[in-house]
């Protein structure tokens, strides 16, 4: 269904969109979802620093780890 529309369907229903909901509110709405956007992109920069810091403070601070696997099933994994 979606496949047949060409340039000028996508003309006619953003004239359409522009019509019903007036070039104030259509500005407005993608003011805001920039705005998501952007917290989105800071949200994700974010955890990433924080798992970055908390790897390289946990490689610091954790004593040698021990393989606790009984000996017959270490060479079946």
């Amino acid at each position: 269904m979606l496949n047949n529309i060409g340039p000028a369907g996508l003309l006619l229903i953003a004239v359409v969109v522009l019509v019903l909901f007036g070039r104030g509110k259509i500005a407005g709405l993608m003011g805001e979802v920039g705005k998501g956007i952007t917290a989105f992109k800071r949200g994700v920069k974010d955890s990433t620093q924080e798992i970055e810091d908390a790897s390289s403070s946990t490689a610091d601070d954790t004593v040698a780890s021990r393989d606790v696997t009984p000996r017959g099933e270490r060479d079946n994994a």
